[in-house]
């Protein structure tokens, strides 16, 4: 099957029901997407998909026929994305297991809501668990990467 993760294209001979995150970090040795909970309830393990945020552990590899965007390739130590520049402005990460899904869930809902409200942050990120509990840096850290990204 063919997969494109972070812009390059890879051959991989899988079994289809293989979960992405396991073709992501074992077949493809990207680490960024964290194994959680396997059952997709945590969102440690989010990536995107065609743009669209995607827990990997439940996500089969043959399902997958867009692009994928792993934490990796959002965006580059020359280039961050925005909510990743806020991430570390604000020290958001505690432990940091999380946070690449916190990140790449953040990223997602942005692209199509540049002017969230708390609320509308507290729902689209309420299915990303952190148990060191940096939900209040967290919604500032959205907040603040909606008006870099030309939100309020």
């Amino acid at each position: 099957m063919r997969l494109v993760v972070n812009g390059q294209p890879h051959e991989l001979d899988l079994e289809p029901e293989m979960p992405l995150l396991w073709a992501l970090r074992d077949e493809l040795g990207i680490t960024g997407p964290k194994y959680g909970c396997g059952v997709g309830v945590c969102g440690a393990c989010t990536v995107h998909v065609g743009g669209k945020a995607v827990r990997s552990c439940s996500a089969p590899v043959g399902s997958v026929k867009e692009p994928v965007t792993t934490i990796e390739g959002l965006g580059t130590r020359e280039s961050l994305h925005p909510v990743q520049k806020v991430w570390i402005e604000l020290q958001v990460a505690q432990c940091g297991y999380c946070q690449s899904g916190q990140i790449m869930t953040a990223a997602a809902f942005l692209a199509g809501n540049r002017q969230p409200t708390d609320e509308q942050i507290d729902q689209a990120m309420s299915a990303n668990l952190c148990r060191c509990g940096t939900y209040p840096r967290i919604r500032a850290a959205v907040r603040r990467a909606a008006a870099a990204l030309g939100g309020r």
